[in-house]
C-alpha cells in the first residue's frame, strides 16, 4: 500500500497575519509617556517633603517631668523623664552649673572637669607632703580616714570656689573622692578604721632634696666612703706634685740669681776692688734671696744648696768671719760669662756699624762716578776738609 506524505501548511495571506500582530500589540494610547512619569515622580517628592515639614512644624514638643516626681508618675508617656544633672520644673529644662543642653540631656562644659582636677591635685599634694615629711624622720600623720579626706576636700573647695553653685561644689567633691579612693593606698588604723595614704614612691617625688641626699648617702655609704677616700687621695696627689713643681721652679730662679751675684762679686774681686771679697757668705746670700715667708721653708733652701752642690763654677768651704765659722760660696770659673756676652754683643754692633759706614760710602762714590767718572776718597776727604 504507498505511503502519504503529511501536507505542509501553506503561507497565510497578507490579511490574516496582520490581523494576528494587531491582535498581540497593545494600543498606543493605553501606558503615559516617559515625561509624563518624570513629572508624577517630582509632584509626589515635593508633596511628600511639604507634608513632613508641616508635621514637624506643628508637632509641639513632650514636656519634661518634673524632677521631683517618681518613675511611675510619668510611665504613661505624658512626658520626658528629666535627664541627669538637669532640674526640671513646669516641663521647662534647666541643667546645672557645669552641664549645658544638648537636645533632651545635659553634658558637661568642662568646668566641674578642670575645677576637680585642681583640688585633686592639691588634696594629693597636701597628703603627699605629710607622708614625704615622715619619710625624712619628722613626726607627722600619714593615715587619713574618709571623714579627713571630706574635711580637707571643703576646705580646699571653700578656698578656690570657681563660681560654682552648691550643686556644683557638690558633683566636683564626689569626683575628687571618687579620685582619691582610686590613687590613695587604703589601709586600716590601729582600731580597725578604713583610712588612705599616699604612696610611698609618690611620696618619695615630695621629699626636700636635701632629705633625698641624705637618705641616698645612707643607702651606699660604703660606695659613698670609698669614693670620698679615693677623691681625697687623688687631690691630695695633684697638690702634692704641683707644690713640687712650684718649689722646683722657684729654686731654680734663685739659683740663677746666685750664680750672678757670685760672678759679678767675682769680677769685681779681680778688677782690683779692694773692698769687694771673692766669696758670699751663705746665709747672706739665702737671706737676700728669699722674702721673709719663705724662709720658713727650709725645702726651698735645700732644693737651692743642691742645685749649687752640682754646679762645678761655685766652690763651697767653711770660713771663720768675726770669730764664727760660716759657710761661703766663691766663683771659681776663670773669666766672666756675662762680660764675654757683653763683648761679643760690642763686637757685634760694631762690625755692624761698620758695615753700614761702608756701604754710605760705596754710595757716595758710584755717585761720583757717574758724575765726573771717577772716584777718589781721598780727594773727598780734602775737600770736607
Amino acid at each position: 500500500m504507498p505511503s502519504r506524505s503529511p501536507r505542509r501548511p501553506g503561507p497565510l495571506p497578507p490579511s490574516a497575519s496582520s490581523r494576528r500582530r494587531g491582535a498581540a500589540e497593545p494600543p498606543p494610547g493605553l501606558f503615559p509617556a516617559r515625561e509624563d512619569l518624570l513629572r508624577l515622580l517630582a509632584v509626589l517628592t515635593i508633596a511628600s517633603a511639604a507634608a513632613a515639614a508641616c508635621s514637624r512644624l506643628n508637632r509641639r514638643p513632650e514636656p519634661f517631668c518634673d524632677s521631683v516626681q517618681s518613675p511611675d508618675d510619668y510611665a504613661d508617656d505624658s512626658c520626658q523623664p528629666c535627664p541627669h544633672n538637669g532640674r526640671c520644673v513646669d516641663g521647662q529644662l534647666e541643667c546645672v552649673q557645669g552641664f549645658k543642653r544638648y537636645g533632651g540631656s545635659c553634658i558637661e562644659d568642662g568646668l566641674l572637669s578642670q575645677t576637680a582636677t585642681k583640688i585633686s591635685e592639691l588634696l594629693q599634694l597636701r597628703i603627699c607632703d605629710q607622708h614625704a615629711r615622715a619619710l625624712c624622720g619628722q613626726p607627722t600623720k600619714i593615715l587619713f580616714q574618709k571623714h579627713d579626706v571630706s574635711d580637707t576636700v571643703d576646705e580646699l573647695l571653700s578656698k578656690n570656689p570657681a563660681g560654682l553653685t552648691e550643686d556644683a561644689i557638690q558633683l566636683v567633691k564626689a569626683r575628687v573622692l571618687d579620685t582619691a579612693q582610686g590613687f590613695f593606698e587604703t589601709t586600716f588604723t590601729s582600731n580597725q578604721a578604713e583610712a588612705f595614704k599616699c604612696p610611698e614612691l609618690v611620696a618619695e617625688r615630695y621629699m626636700p632634696l636635701t632629705c633625698q641626699v641624705r637618705q641616698w648617702i645612707s643607702r651606699n655609704i660604703i660606695f659613698v666612703a670609698s669614693f670620698s677616700i679615693l677623691f681625697a687621695a687623688l687631690l691630695r696627689g695633684l697638690c702634692t706634685i704641683y707644690w713640687r713643681q712650684a718649689l722646683s721652679n722657684r729654686a731654680e730662679e734663685i739659683y740663677e740669681q746666685v750664680c750672678e751675684i757670685l760672678e759679678d762679686n767675682a769680677v769685681n774681686a779681680k778688677i782690683g776692688n779692694s773692698d769687694c771679697e771673692p766669696w758670699v757668705v751663705a746665709s747672706w746670700l739665702r737671706d737676700h734671696l728669699l722674702v721673709p715667708r719663705e724662709r720658713k721653708n727650709a725645702s726651698l733652701w735645700k732644693k737651692v744648696e743642691e742645685l749649687i752642690l752640682e754646679d762645678s763654677r761655685i766652690d763651697q768651704y767653711p770660713k771663720v768671719i768675726k770669730g764664727e765659722s760660716k759657710v761661703v760660696y766663691e766663683w771659681q770659673a776663670g773669666g766672666s760669662l756675662s762680660g764675654k756676652t757683653k763683648k761679643v754683643q760690642e763686637s757685634e754692633s760694631r762690625t755692624a756699624v761698620g758695615a753700614i759706614k761702608l756701604a754710605e760710602e760705596m754710595g757716595t762714590c758710584v755717585g761720583e762716578v757717574r758724575e765726573q767718572g771717577s772716584c777718589d776718597p781721598a780727594r773727598r776727604d780734602r775737600t770736607k776738609a
